[in-house]
């Protein structure tokens, strides 16, 4: 998964006031979900799944590796196993086109001027590639630009890019938006697109910028440099593009914090210029310094796939509600603690074998849904949230005729809790259907416990909203029914600083505690069925970015 849980302390007050709006929710589904129908998601075959997704076997699951081969056949095998109807026409794969690019930059970048130089070491100061699809790349003695957070936002009245030319040259930038500093700009600390790192790379080749450099920083990126390093040391892959992306920079790249305050004081500046750059009105700044550098690409163009499986509406099969969880991992790479295979256990292997588990229980329901219910496994989510970006621009069912999409991605980390994390709390009405279905098990929602990371816009619901399309992304609770919230929050602590995006985030069915992720899949089931057996749309709230997309619909 493309994002980070970052454990939170939760008030007291705020499980209070949660709880009564759980309670309170007024269900207006016509038709419950049978108890036979929960009971067939259990641990037994939650773990078997599981246990096969994460194994050394299916090789860490990388699209255009044999890793994929073995993972969609076997989904495909299960889903007509549980007698699934194939999700796209007469088949479970929808073709995604792609290419892959390894890139490999030059092992030092020198950034410099008449005074000096400093020196960035690749992996451990910067990291670099290229989606221009091409064998080599190269930038030349390119002037080097502070542009502040990156940003160009009209309706916030914020343009870092005002007044500035920076065709030829490399723009360095801070991740985040200004409200993680400022309340009053922005969103406060709930961060929003404008401060994710794929935004910062869209806007920069809209400005004709040559290069850009995104400066890494633990708090405001939300994961450790370990991350960064973890993702640009293997190959990526993009969607196929007819101009091969040469309208992207040449160069996009991060920086760590240690190299950017170096070239800071290279240029003449103080530190002070980042605090200055969350401030209305800044001004981009020329540092006096340029760079070169040069990449080598190999470049693999080949077709991954999304796989999908449909149980059909018995009144409204025209009108579908999605359940997704992306298949896709880092594949086998660099080596950490004696293993080099990415397995992916809880990111997000967990997340399939929730998939599959909730197929099974709306194939078994007495009552069939009224609505069509789709299934899909997203390939290239790890990579940008390619594969569910290729269903957005080319979906079975209609936009508008989609009810919702209900993303599942690293399941529950500390056993049966009492809450469920809903990430971007406040954006649309699915989070009242999932506060009456934690009601009913005697749990809350609780909000994102740290805004300012951003993770309603890291995993592939994200792309289901920019079309319009309510979705909702839920997380794992941290107050532990046993032994509270501070055992919760150790156990979710230790995945993100010893697990997350390596080799070690493997399966052990001896110390696996899988109560919760159980509990966690029979609540989003029991959403999920009330919304098909009804006649409602979800509407996005008041506030949200995407409310004006779907009203146009």
């Amino acid at each position: 998964m493309n994002i980070v849980f970052n454990p939170f302390q939760y008030p007291k007050s705020v499980f209070c006031v949660l709880a009564m709006l759980a309670l309170s929710t007024v269900v207006s589904a016509q038709q419950g979900p049978d108890s036979a129908a929960v009971k067939t998601i259990d641990q037994k075959s939650y773990a078997r799944h599981l246990k096969i997704l994460a194994s050394d076997e299916f090789k860490g699951r990388k699209p255009f590796t044999i890793g994929e081969t073995r993972t969609i056949n076997y989904l495909e095998a299960e889903f007509k196993k549980l007698g699934l109807k194939p999700g796209n026409g007469q088949s479970y794969f929808q073709a995604v086109p792609m290419v892959d690019i390894k890139s490999v930059p030059e092992e030092k970048l020198v950034i410099k001027n008449a005074k000096g130089s400093v020196t960035a070491t690749y992996l451990t100061g910067f990291v670099a590639g290229t989606k221009h699809v091409e064998p080599v790349v190269s930038i030349s003695s390119s002037p080097l630009v502070f542009a502040g957070y990156g940003i160009v936002a009209p309706e916030y009245n914020w343009n870092d890019y005002a007044g500035l030319d920076v065709k030829g040259k490399t723009v360095v930038v801070m991740i985040n938006d200004p409200g993680l500093n400022d309340p009053k700009l922005f969103k406060g600390k709930n961060m929003t697109y404008y401060g994710r790192w794929t935004y910062k790379f869209e806007e920069a080749a809209r400005q004709g910028a040559t290069g850009i450099l995104i400066v890494h920083d633990d708090v405001p990126a939300g994961y450790p440099w370990s991350v960064v390093r973890s993702g640009w040391s293997k190959s990526k892959l993009q969607l196929e593009a007819e101009d091969g992306n040469k309208s992207r920079a040449v160069v996009e790249g991060w920086i760590s914090l240690d190299i950017a305050k170096q070239l800071l004081q290279l240029s003449g500046q103080s530190e002070s210029l980042f605090k200055e750059a969350g401030r209305p009105g800044f001004k981009a700044v020329d540092l006096g310094l340029n760079t070169s550098l040069t990449i080598h690409n190999t470049i693999k163009k080949s077709v991954s796939n999304n796989v999908m499986a449909l149980v059909p509406g018995t009144k409204r099969a025209d009108e579908c509600i999605i359940y997704s969880a992306h298949w896709d991992h880092f594949g086998v790479g660099e080596i950490i603690k004696g293993d080099s295979v990415y397995h992916g256990a809880v990111d997000n292997a967990s997340g399939v074998a929730a998939l599959l588990e909730l197929a099974g229980a709306f194939k078994k329901a007495k009552v069939k849904p009224l609505r069509s219910v789709l299934f899909i496994s997203f390939t290239g989510e790890e990579q940008g949230l390619l594969g569910s970006e290729y269903y957005a621009k080319h979906p079975v069912f209609p936009v508008k005729k989609t009810v919702a999409d209900i993303n599942m991605d690293m399941m529950g980390l500390a056993g049966k809790t009492k809450d469920i994390v809903v990430y971007g709390y406040g954006q649309s009405e699915l989070e009242d259907d999932a506060a009456a279905a934690a009601g009913r098990q005697g749990r809350v929602i609780v909000p994102d416990p740290v805004p300012s990371s951003g993770l309603y816009y890291r995993s592939d619901h994200f792309n289901f909203a920019k079309v319009g399309i309510p979705s909702l992304f839920t997380g794992s609770g941290v107050d532990n029914v046993k032994y509270g919230r501070e055992w919760g929050l150790k156990q979710a602590d230790d995945y993100i600083k010893n697990r997350y995006h390596s080799p070690q985030d493997s399966f052990d069915e001896k110390t696996w505690d899988m109560s919760g992720m159980v509990e966690d899949v029979r609540l989003l089931f029991d959403m999920g069925y009330r919304l098909s057996t009804e006649s409602k749309f979800p509407k996005w709230k008041k506030g949200s970015e995407f409310k004006a997309v779907r009203e146009k619909q």
